[in-house]
C-alpha cells in the first residue's frame, strides 16, 4: 500500500503536487507576491486617508490574497494555475508541457485548491484584522 503523498520537493524537476515550475516561473510568482502585497498596502493607506468605513477596508483582502498566493507558489515551487490546468514549466516563462498521468493531474489539482484556499483565508484574515483596527 502506498504511503501519503509528499508535498516536498528538493529539486528542479516535476513532482506531482510538489514542484511544477522552475527558476524563471518561481521568480515571476515572487514578483507577483510583492505586487499584490504592495497594492494592498497602497489601498489600505488610501482607505485610511479617506476615512473609509471598517467594512470597506475588507477590500484589501483581494490584493492581499493575490500577493499571498504569489509568495506561497514561489515558496512551494508550484504554480496553482498550472496545477489546475495539468501543465508544468521548467523552461522559459509561458512554455508549458502537459502532464499526461491522471493520478498526477489529480494530485496537482488538490495542491492547487490548497494554495487557492490558503491564499484566500490569509487575505481575509489580515483584511479582517485591518477592518477591526480603530483607525
Amino acid at each position: 500500500m502506498a504511503g501519503p503523498i509528499s508535498y516536498v520537493s528538493d529539486g528542479d524537476e516535476y513532482q506531482a503536487g510538489a514542484c511544477n515550475i522552475g527558476p524563471a516561473e518561481i521568480a515571476r510568482r515572487r514578483r507577483a507576491g510583492f505586487v499584490g502585497v504592495g497594492a494592498a498596502a497602497i489601498l489600505a493607506a488610501a482607505l485610511v486617508v479617506v476615512d473609509a468605513p471598517s467594512v470597506t477596508r475588507l477590500l484589501v483582502a483581494l490584493p492581499l490574497a493575490a500577493g499571498f498566493s504569489g509568495f506561497l507558489q514561489a515558496r512551494l515551487r508550484f504554480c496553482a494555475n498550472y496545477g489546475w490546468r495539468g501543465v508544468r514549466n521548467f523552461g522559459d516563462i509561458g512554455e508549458t508541457q502537459s502532464i499526461e498521468e491522471a493520478e498526477s493531474r489529480a494530485t496537482d489539482r488538490r495542491r492547487s485548491l490548497e494554495i487557492f484556499g490558503a491564499s484566500a483565508l490569509g487575505g481575509i484574515a489580515v483584511a479582517g484584522l485591518f477592518a477591526l483596527l480603530p483607525l
